[in-house]
């Protein structure tokens, strides 16, 4: 059998065989740095950014559709129409009466069918969980929360809740709604400047004389008393409704779909938004400004 010659093939060195290698393994990076720059597969661990980066915080609504209203007498509009009764037609937050201009009558459009009132008078800050209870059944785009004057407006200073356990019903409250309703909004009312209340309504005679009565004793009683000791009082009971705005503060900052509105306390009203039947409680005027208030805080686009 005839042997056929076969071609001639130069063995390759080791040498040249790594140098081969070399310059495959240093193409195919250059390759994948080219595709990585063009726009091609980002590494692994960039994936979970990316997700990250899809979450988008949740964003504040200049239109809610529907609106719920917890807190106390200033909310169901006690003594602004008659003697120690609620009036809710002029409540700042669900009223129907136009000359007040709730916030549901500006911000909802069928306000009737649309809006609750879950307040009650005397509602202390440990009754906010029962309302939020009562709201969430209704499931509102918005909650208003106007509450803790109560707490501070006791018989004697020693009497008023403690800023912790206030604390502690406002952040159970808010946890509470939170949980059933995790895409609802939140406004929350400062307390009002109780030292204002008395030095404003105090210039009235007759509703001096409505104070002897009992309302807020631990800042309206003996409202002519001008002393250090009655000075004091009203400084500490000062004190703890400025620690209760904080805690509100606080707490609410935690929750991205919640807005403390400070105004309420610094807003300087006179004794023309006080109700002619105790001078206590805001009136009719004093509901119109606590609503345009609201509707300022709740209306302004975020940063």
């Amino acid at each position: 059998m005839t042997q056929i010659d076969r071609p001639f093939r130069p063995r390759r060195s080791r040498t040249g065989r790594r140098i081969s290698r070399t310059v495959a393994a240093a193409t195919a990076l250059l390759i994948t740095l080219a595709a990585c720059s063009a726009g091609g597969d980002p590494a692994p661990h960039s994936s979970a950014s990316g997700k990250q980066r899809a979450k988008q915080a949740p964003t504040w609504r200049t239109d809610p559709g529907s609106l719920a209203a917890l807190g106390d007498s200033i909310t169901v509009g006690f003594d602004a129409c008659t003697v120690l009764s609620d009036c809710p037609e002029v409540s700042w937050a669900t009223g129907t009466d136009p000359k007040v201009d709730s916030l549901a009558r500006r911000l909802v459009t069928h306000p009737a069918t649309q809006s609750w009132n879950f307040a009650k008078t005397g509602a202390l800050m440990s009754d906010l969980p029962v309302q939020v209870a009562s709201a969430v059944r209704r499931k509102p785009e918005l909650v208003t929360v106007l509450i803790g004057a109560n707490d501070a407006c006791r018989r004697s200073v020693g009497a008023m809740t403690p800023e912790a356990s206030f604390r502690a019903d406002f952040a159970r409250s808010l946890t509470s709604l939170r949980r059933a309703l995790p895409h609802t909004q939140v406004y929350v009312a400062a307390v009002p400047d109780l030292l204002r209340l008395w030095s404003e309504g105090r210039k009235n005679p007759l509703g001096k004389e409505v104070w002897k009565l009992g309302i807020c004793g631990s800042m309206l009683r003996d409202p002519d008393d001008l002393t250090k000791p009655a000075q004091d009082r009203r400084a500490k009971v000062r004190a703890r409704v400025v620690a209760y705005n904080a805690a509100l503060a606080e707490v609410c900052g935690k929750d991205p779909l919640c807005r403390f509105d400070g105004s309420v306390f610094d807003y300087r009203f006179t004794d023309r938004q006080l109700s002619t039947w105790d001078w206590f409680h805001p009136g009719a005027r004093g509901q119109k400004e606590l609503a345009e208030l609201a509707f300022r805080a709740i209306t302004r686009r975020p940063a």
